[in-house]
């Protein structure tokens, strides 16, 4: 059996569909439906179970969870909203229900592949190496992530099982409908480009030209191998940068959107206020270690995934077939 937690939201939906193109759907998918919408992301999956992730978190905690042999626990169930500045409910979702999970798969001698987030690296200034030094939280979000990995770090040399953390950057791609503003800017600006040939990006901020924010735009067929990659090596385990190791533009990301429509050009809207001083203006993944451990399968090229995504979202709004 194969645990995937998140599996109806946007990463792990795309995990599910590589899982049954792989042959398999004894799979128990893990998540919270109070938002309706994600039940499209489950349509063509085929899958063993669903666990409401309340229902699941409690046995868990308790001990008393039991659906026999499990091969591999792929953890991406939390609140991905970087705006959320309830740090109870935070830390409650995406922390205490990790650490738990944590430990029952060390219990259980289960490889742990979870989720974390290139938001642990804050502005930025520091690198982007999976080194304390470069760590630093600018919001609960990041925070909740940062302290994860901080504490799975104290039991290194200790792990009856494999134990990864995977930091991922600004992922975009199919199944991502129900994040809405936390969706891609592909998807948010997909409709809006071709309806009224405009895309809106920021003005400037933190000495950086209208629009010339730069992020480490990776496509979640990506972020797939790249989970994939170490499950199919146990022995590895610790916290990994997911990212391409190339950052473009918001303007290069948007044009690839343009040159797909045939149509469209870029206004700059004001940096909002309450995004100042939260705001990663440059993100870049360093994979030296990612490559180190002999992951080897590349990454799609920037415009080629923005174009494939675009596709989808003209024939069939966006989700997976």
């Amino acid at each position: 059996m194969i645990i995937v937690t998140g599996g109806a939201g946007f990463i792990g939906s795309n995990l599910v569909k590589a899982l049954n193109e792989q042959g398999r759907n004894d799979i128990i998918i893990v998540d919270d439906l109070t938002d309706g919408r994600k039940t499209r992301n489950l349509t063509n999956l085929d899958y063993f179970d669903y666990i409401d992730c309340i229902d699941f978190d409690r046995a868990i905690a308790e001990g008393n969870f039991d659906c026999g042999s499990i091969d591999v626990v792929f953890h991406n169930g939390a609140c991905s909203d970087t705006m959320e500045y309830n740090g109870r409910y935070i830390m409650k979702n995406n922390y205490e229900g990790s650490r738990n999970l944590f430990h029952y798969c060390q219990n259980h001698r289960i490889p742990f592949i979870y989720a974390s987030s290139a938001s642990t690296y804050g502005y930025g200034h520091k690198g982007f190496r999976e080194s304390p030094e470069c760590e630093e939280a600018l919001n609960p979000y990041a925070y909740s992530k940062l302290f994860m990995d901080r504490y799975v770090r104290k039991f290194e040399g200790e792990y009856t099982a494999q134990v990864v953390g995977l930091r991922y950057f600004n992922v975009f791609g199919p199944n991502e409908a129900h994040k809405d503003k936390m969706a891609s800017l592909v998807r948010q600006m997909f409709y809006k480009n071709q309806e009224t040939g405009v895309i809106n990006l920021f003005e400037g901020t933190d000495g950086y030209e209208d629009g010339g924010q730069t992020r480490d735009f990776i496509y979640v067929k990506d972020v797939v191998n790249v989970n994939f990659y170490f499950w199919e090596h146990p022995e590895i385990s610790g916290t990994f940068n997911c990212g391409t190791g190339n950052a473009h533009s918001f303007n290069q990301f948007m044009q690839a959107v343009i040159d797909y429509n045939g149509q469209g050009k870029i206004e700059y809207v004001p940096f909002p206020e309450v995004l100042k001083g939260k705001y990663q203006s440059f993100t870049e993944a360093d994979t030296t270690k990612l490559l180190a451990a002999g992951y080897d399968k590349g990454f799609h090229k920037m415009e080629d995934a923005v174009k494939e995504y675009c596709e989808l979202l003209d024939n069939n709004e966006g989700y997976l077939r």
